[in-house]
């Protein structure tokens, strides 16, 4: 099955110029949405990950049901201010402006392997922050997915960490 015929390009959003790659028509349709996590599932256990990391947000669509389907833990990266309790903090630079992406600093153990996931690898420096993150509170991140690679941004030169993608843009 061929997954891009899934994917909706949306022109000029969320600005002119740039195309958006939805994958809210991936998720509406249950044969393709099957068949991504499947895929996803293939990758993400070759890393023998403890647990699974989603970036906020979209990155829960993909790691929840993958821990779900691989028997693993699930924790979420979010925007700061998101996570109750506790949490570890890790700012970092964007093409316009600043981030901060947080995690809960007792789900995580030290030494664990995480496997970080997204929906889409772009310019990578969200994916950076999250396996920086991620080391800071103990962890070895093992590897990164995604079901969108944007090549053409160069995203992967800051992620130092085997990733793979489903699906990849060239242009």
């Amino acid at each position: 099955m061929n997954l891009k015929e899934y994917i909706r390009g949306v022109p000029d959003f969320p600005k002119p110029g740039v195309l958006f790659y939805d994958i809210s028509t991936l998720l509406a349709h249950p044969d393709a949405w099957q068949v991504a996590m499947g895929r996803m599932a293939k990758i993400v256990s070759r890393w023998q990950p403890d647990v699974l990391a989603g970036i906020d947000s979209r990155g829960f669509l993909t790691a929840a049901p993958l821990a779900l389907k691989l028997g693993l833990g699930f924790v979420m990266l979010r925007k700061k201010g998101k996570l109750p309790g506790p949490t570890i903090s890790h700012s970092y630079d964007l093409e316009y402006g600043s981030d901060t992406i947080e995690v809960c600093e007792d789900l995580v153990a030290p030494g664990q392997r995480v496997v970080i996931l997204d929906d889409l690898l772009a310019t990578g420096g969200t994916m950076r922050a999250s396996l920086e993150l991620l080391r800071r509170v103990g962890s070895k991140p093992v590897g990164a997915a995604c079901l969108i690679e944007l090549a053409f941004l160069n995203g992967r030169q800051y992620v130092d960490v085997p990733c793979e993608a489903l699906m990849v843009y060239d242009e």
